[in-house]
């Protein structure tokens, strides 16, 4: 590994107090040892890290710049920055200081005939509760929708063969899923156990709105099972409304003529199927809503400018 180019991806959001540390240890850790790229993706950051990007950038032309035109959410930051990697190892982390850089060797060295991707697995995860929460949602989600391998933990800290990456950005659609392009790509998938640290500075950038706009990502952009399990729901209503309907009559016939219609189980029902109805017609619209933005072209994400990019560096935008 040790001629090997290493690009590190890191999207920055809300970072001015923590990227400094996360860049130097990159550095510190991989300098004298390989070739490297540091790519850092401005997501549009309401606070001061681009100014703090670009100061770096000034002292350190392997530190490279993309500033976004608005916030396009993480995962299509990192998309962008996939486009103008030149290296043949990639390694995706955080901005916090969570996801240590000083351990990427271990996800390097992972690398093998047998392993295309390493996710770092981690031993006790300091996250918020909100945040664990999410995270087993996600695992769950990619587990039943997306055929994420039993005990396969996938998290933001990652490295893969270059040839994993040439595939991810043939997608050019507006609802990035990182999770579900490299499950798409390769199966040979592993992990590796690293320290998480505890945030230093600030709170997650991951809202409840942001974290609920990635699932539906997930939901909808790679799989088509939540169709298939609304047709499982309306069949099953139908089977036990015939059944309840059977049973209606056979018990005005034969059990008691008299017996009066039951308004509340009848209004149980109504609002049962109806909810379900609702539901699974507001599913369909996502589906639709999502096919006709794509369908126009919207934009996965816009660069306004680039830093330390040379003319062999440049891809296409999406």
């Amino acid at each position: 590994m040790n001629n090997k180019k290493l690009s590190f991806i890191i999207p920055c959001y809300g970072s001015e107090k923590t990227i400094i540390s996360v860049i130097e240890e990159i550095i510190y850790t991989v300098s004298y040892k390989n070739p490297y790229e540091i790519v850092c993706v401005n997501d549009s950051s309401p606070d001061g890290v681009y100014k703090v990007l670009k100061d770096l950038a000034e002292k350190n032309e392997n530190i490279k710049i993309l500033n976004l035109a608005k916030n396009f959410g993480q995962h299509n930051a990192i998309m962008a920055g996939y486009r103008h990697i030149t290296g043949d190892i990639i390694i995706s982390l955080d901005d916090d200081g969570q996801t240590p850089a000083k351990e990427c060797y271990k996800l390097i060295n992972a690398l093998n005939d047998d392993k295309d991707v390493i996710y770092a697995r981690y031993l006790e995860k300091k996250h918020s509760l909100f945040k664990n929460l999410g995270s087993k949602m996600a695992a769950w989600m990619g587990r039943l929708l997306l055929n994420v391998p039993k005990g396969l933990y996938i998290s933001s800290y990652f490295d893969c063969k270059r040839y994993v990456i040439d595939e991810i950005v043939k997608y050019e659609n507006p609802y990035s899923y990182l999770g579900g392009l490299i499950v798409r790509a390769t199966k040979k998938i592993g992990n590796v156990d690293i320290n998480h640290r505890a945030r230093e500075v600030g709170e997650t950038g991951y809202t409840f709105n942001k974290l609920l706009s990635l699932w539906l990502n997930g939901f909808t952009a790679f799989s088509v099972k939540p169709l298939r399990i609304a047709t499982i729901l309306g069949i099953v209503c139908s089977l036990f409304g015939f059944i309840y309907g059977i049973w209606t009559i056979i018990k005005k016939i034969f059990i008691s003529s008299n017996s009066p219609m039951g308004y509340s189980s009848m209004m149980a029902a109504l609002m049962f199927i109806g909810g379900i109805l609702m539901l699974m017609l507001g599913l369909i619209g996502e589906y639709i809503g999502r096919i006709y933005i794509s369908i126009n072209n919207a934009p996965q994400y816009v660069i306004r400018e680039k830093i330390n990019f040379d003319t062999q560096d440049q891809k296409e935008k999406v």
